[in-house]
């Protein structure tokens, strides 16, 4: 397994980091996800085998925020 920290830019509330949360968690290979509206940071844990962090940040980038 793998784990990344991502700043993410662009959230305006709560439910935009439960909604990052959960398109990433459905995601094949991503263990566990964490987003922070507060922090502006999103942690996740996934086996670099079935997902890569570029794939992550796309998924992401899809919703209209930009992970880094």
């Amino acid at each position: 397994m793998e784990k990344v920290d991502l700043k993410i830019e662009g959230m305006h509330c709560g439910s935009c980091a439960i909604g990052i949360q959960m398109l990433v968690s459905q995601m094949d290979g991503v263990k566990s996800v964490e987003v922070s509206y507060d922090d502006k940071r999103g942690t996740f844990e996934f086996d670099p085998a079935k997902v890569s962090k570029d794939a992550i940040v796309k998924s992401i980038a899809e919703l209209g925020y930009t992970a880094s």
